[in-house]
């Protein structure tokens, strides 16, 4: 049975590993929010929405997370397989001269996919049928795309800012910036599936941040999943891609790694990673008193709610500002974390006034979580680009740049590209989100070729001579 929760403010959000549960910065950030938001032109999603009728509406932070997304009680066996499927409309589209929809044709999805610790879960995204033809060698391809941070709040949920690109409720605003490459996408006439993650709009259990496995099982669950929907165009010969950046980064990397054992069925013709987090020691560090410190709650629950023997460690090593933090951040988007808990070190949040780093290099357990979720271990059977700002401090740019490094020396196919860019200040996300526009063009012309059967250059030879 659905439950109806609300939880605009820290003293409404429920236990950090609860099951299931919903929902100072300057005017100078909100208003930055609502310039990207403008550029984007987009619609907000009523907190008005309604769920499935005789149902009780599960509510995060005002906004009403449809039925659609409650998991049933039993699914399908195989992994990838479709649990339900609705129309999907898209906020931004057009008609088109001959009656479809321009750039494509939405559905909602909810397939199965395995979880880090072994079991069934459910997942939910998006699959977007192209309008235009694909003027590539071979059948019509498919890019999965694993979208860059959101939050963990299921209002946030990538498939929902599809159909809404600005969120609004009580306390949240979520923004779908990364529709831009799902478009370009569909512009070249490449199918499109975009992945929620695990427990990202689904309402059964929390988002799993950055657990690599979960994200690269989901992902590859995801292009396994259009496969099946009704009214593709896509073949058994159709090539896949795996995309994206920052988180997305990280779920493509750990994808293409995950992919020969996990998904051999997959035909895997490239993957991008955008400033992945292969290395989350360090990544925590550079997130730690930035503009997305409230990642780092969302890490944390994540990472108990998948371990729950963690929740002893974390409970005695945090302090009450640092439980209600976790609790506030389990339901925020990337905009209301950066409203309300920007700039903020880890160390207000610790027991003992230590940074969060200091606690992990003291906690054998979780050190080896940490350690558990490293990208690199392992060699990707396809050709991929990698691309990390050299300024970036927020992804660390030293920290992608050996995941290059680790890639290489197993002998995969490597295309390394260090995005030279100005410091754009401290802290404040513009040297991680500047490689992310400015590098846009180029890895979707790299994936393009890679869809159309063109063989990959590798470079890894040059990276005694990258920065």
């Amino acid at each position: 049975m659905r439950r109806t929760t609300r939880s605009s403010s820290t003293a409404n959000t429920p236990h950090l590993l609860e099951p299931r549960r919903r929902g100072r910065r300057t005017g100078r950030l909100l208003a930055a929010s609502v310039v990207v938001v403008t550029c984007l032109g987009a619609a907000a999603l009523p907190a008005s929405a309604t769920g499935s009728a005789g149902a009780e509406p599960v509510v995060s932070r005002g906004v009403t997370i449809p039925a659609f997304y409650d998991p049933p009680a039993r699914l399908p066996a195989a992994d990838g397989s479709l649990v339900r499927t609705e129309p999907l409309p898209l906020g931004l589209s057009l008609p088109g001269l001959d009656g479809r929809r321009l750039p494509g044709t939405a559905t909602r999805l909810m397939y199965k996919s395995t979880d880090a610790a072994g079991g069934p879960v459910a997942v939910t995204g998006a699959y977007i049928e192209p309008a235009a033809a694909w003027k590539g060698r071979g059948p019509r391809p498919l890019v999965a795309l694993a979208s860059g941070t959101m939050g963990q709040g299921d209002q946030c949920a990538p498939s929902l800012s599809l159909q809404h690109p600005l969120t609004i409720g009580e306390g949240t605003v979520s923004i779908g910036y990364d529709n831009l490459a799902v478009y370009r996408f569909l512009a070249a006439g490449a199918a499109v599936v975009v992945t929620d993650y695990v427990g990202l709009g689904t309402t059964d259990r929390l988002h799993t941040y950055v657990n690599r496995v979960d994200e690269g099982h989901a992902l590859l669950d995801a292009a396994r999943a259009a496969r099946s929907v009704t009214g593709t165009s896509l073949t058994p010969e159709s090539r896949v891609g795996l995309y994206g950046y920052s988180q997305g980064g990280g779920a493509s990397a750990a994808a293409a790694e995950l992919q020969p054992s996990y998904a051999p069925d997959v035909n895997l013709a490239g993957a991008y990673a955008g400033a992945p987090p292969a290395d989350l020691t360090e990544v925590m560090k550079g997130i730690d008193g930035s503009a997305l410190a409230g990642a780092l709650g969302w890490s944390i629950n994540g990472f108990a709610q998948t371990d729950p023997s963690l929740k002893a460690v974390i409970d005695a090593r945090t302090n009450d500002v640092g439980k209600a933090a976790l609790k506030d951040t389990s339901t925020m988007c990337v905009g209301d974390a950066i409203l309300g808990h920007a700039f903020t070190s880890s160390t207000k949040w610790t027991a003992d006034g230590t940074s969060l780093a200091d606690v992990i290099a003291a906690e054998p357990k979780l050190r080896k979580v940490l350690a558990q979720q490293r990208i690199g271990n392992l060699k990707p059977a396809a050709p991929v680009r990698l691309a990390t700002g050299v300024h970036d401090d927020i992804v660390g740019h030293a920290q992608a740049r050996q995941l290059a490094v680790d890639w290489c020396r197993k002998g995969a196919d490597v295309t390394y590209e260090a995005v030279l860019l100005p410091n754009l200040g401290d802290k404040i996300l513009t040297n991680h989100l500047a490689p992310y526009l400015t590098d846009q063009g180029s890895a979707i012309s790299w994936m393009t070729d890679r869809l159309s059967g063109e063989k990959a250059a590798s470079n890894c030879w040059s990276m005694p001579l990258q920065p």
